[in-house]
């Protein structure tokens, strides 16, 4: 096993551990995105989703273990290919050429942390319920097993303007570091020829627009008082 070890640390076994690594961190995004949007169908489904998922502690703490190393897996590599990258240029470029470069790129780092930090702050609003004053724990009451995740968003971003600008910056940051992941994430898988390479620009921009607008458009729309308690407007 040591060619494996050897493959692992190596640059191009740190590329694809971020890609294997992104590549679930995208699908986690992408199936919390379609799993929230169900906050426009009223409070009994999305309820019933966060009860769905509560009440299979098992399956639901294996998913978490899996989505916590892919993040840790992802960081490590992204440092570490970082340092390499700058142990390998100690004297930086007098001029930068950035006309080939896209924003998204340029700042792919900066994105990161932010994605980080709305990460630690998305867990203490709507998972812990430490920094959401009205949040409802899921709870038991005559054997009936109930949550209350529509409740929580409702009152979580009524009114609440400031968190919703957070949540509205951070899910920019996101979807910028979407369309620049993604695509490096099938370059990094081999799809790095002519065809293949535009049809992964494409598909990352699709995807980081999708999951930038939804996400952006559940907490103003409860702000706006589109979504309120008593259901949709």
């Amino acid at each position: 096993m040591g060619w494996l070890s050897r493959f692992l640390k190596s640059n191009m076994g740190l590329k694809v551990i971020m890609a294997l690594s992104g590549f679930m961190l995208v699908g986690f995004v992408v199936v919390h995105m379609l799993g929230n949007l169900q906050i426009f169908l009223g409070s009994e489904p999305l309820n019933h989703y966060g009860e769905m998922l509560q009440g299979n502690q098992e399956v639901l703490w294996i998913l978490r273990s899996g989505l916590i190393l892919a993040v840790v897996a992802h960081i490590v590599s992204a440092v570490v290919l970082t340092k390499r990258a700058r142990a390998a240029r100690p004297v930086a470029y007098k001029v930068h050429k950035r006309v080939s470069e896209s924003y998204s790129a340029r700042t792919m780092r900066w994105g990161g942390l932010i994605v980080l930090v709305f990460i630690v702050f998305h867990i203490l609003h709507f998972t812990t319920g430490t920094v959401h004053p009205s949040f409802q724990h899921c709870q038991t009451i005559n054997d009936d097993f109930s949550c209350y995740v529509y409740e929580n968003v409702v009152a979580g971003f009524e009114g609440k303007w400031g968190v919703v600008a957070f949540y509205v910056a951070a899910q920019i940051a996101i979807a910028m570091h979407l369309a620049h992941g993604v695509w490096s994430m099938f370059r990094s898988l081999g799809m790095n020829n002519p065809r293949s390479d535009a049809m992964a620009r494409k598909a990352a921009i699709v995807i980081a627009t999708m999951v930038g607008f939804f996400n952006c458009f559940i907490p103003i729309a409860v702000a706006a008082g589109l979504v309120t308690a008593d259901g949709l407007l």
